[in-house]
């Protein structure tokens, strides 16, 4: 398979471009900067700015798959040019890639386009699935933009699947490397209460609904990209304390957390209890379903 991938430097990109070389796949890769991203993931790298125009053509033409993954990172304080910079380049962003698929011949047949299940707002303990509505805070609203600047290339013929992310583990970053240093001081533990969901997914399960996406005619739409059993923030604090063999009694207050991070607290603060209901029904088969064995897994143990 020749698959495209933007946003590859990254952690889900990184893991991904690996997995696709391990099976033999054929993988270009789109960059800011072309000559690092080459050189860091031994693969073919093309130059594009996701800001300044249209991707590559030369990038995507007789690509059998494209995997969209760029996007300015949400975990840092929302200042407002930082929550422009986030919008941005997921809205003008994911429409010039498809600006660029429109211009390539052959076209790809599948565009495979990360999201996030901060799609869904704010839900406290409720279940939700694909088909929950999406919220109306300011990351649903991002989350909704850009979207539908995927699913427009369903106009070109496309088949679209989109990955609504949560929390994945994996020690070399994300979530849980920020998380690490205090637990394995033994001062970690559950923050603002510990009450909030948590709807987390082994970097392994995250990389295999990616691969299922661009491989299965069947999968179309949003699908959600979290483990069949969230928890909630005491729950995984006590779990990764089990794992480092360290105590999670320490909590952190709420306020610490907003007055760290701002607007931006409310993702670690609310959570969602996120389920895969439609990973499920297309037939995904998890290979982390357990926390425990996934967190030992996550930190090499």
């Amino acid at each position: 398979m020749k698959v495209t991938v933007t946003g590859a430097t990254g952690l889900i990109g990184t893991a991904l471009v690996e997995a696709l070389k391990a099976r033999g796949d054929e993988v270009t890769v789109l960059s800011r900067d072309p000559a690092r991203a080459g050189r860091q993931l031994g693969v073919e790298a093309q130059a594009w700015d996701p800001l300044t125009g249209p991707a590559p053509a030369s990038a995507l033409s007789g690509r059998d798959g494209v995997v969209h993954l760029a996007g300015e990172p949400v975990a840092q304080r929302w200042t407002a040019d930082v929550k422009r910079s986030i919008r941005a380049s997921r809205d003008l962003g994911t429409a010039n890639l498809v600006a660029g698929i429109a211009a390539s011949e052959p076209r790809p047949s599948v565009l495979v386009s990360s999201s996030a299940v901060g799609y869904y707002g704010k839900h406290g303990d409720e279940i939700i699935d694909e088909s929950t509505p999406a919220g109306a805070d300011f990351l649903a609203e991002v989350c909704v933009e850009w979207e539908r600047r995927a699913r427009a290339a369903e106009e070109l013929g496309l088949r679209v699947v989109i990955v609504r992310t949560g929390v994945v583990l994996d020690a070399d970053g994300g979530a849980l490397k920020t998380m690490l240093p205090p637990f394995k001081a033994g001062v970690g533990g559950p923050v603002a209460g510990g009450r909030q969901y948590m709807p987390w997914i082994h970097v392994d399960d995250i990389v295999g609904i990616y691969l299922a996406a661009l491989d299965e005619a069947s999968w179309s739409g949003p699908v959600n990209g979290t483990a069949p059993d969230p928890v909630t923030n005491a729950e995984f604090s006590k779990a990764l304390g089990r794992a480092l063999k360290r105590p999670a009694i320490f909590p952190v207050p709420a306020i610490a957390i907003r007055t760290l991070y701002g607007e931006m607290a409310e993702i670690v603060t609310e959570g969602q209890r996120a389920v895969p209901a439609r990973t499920l029904e297309l037939g995904y088969r998890f290979s982390q379903p357990d926390l425990d064995t996934a967190l030992a897994s996550a930190l090499g143990r």
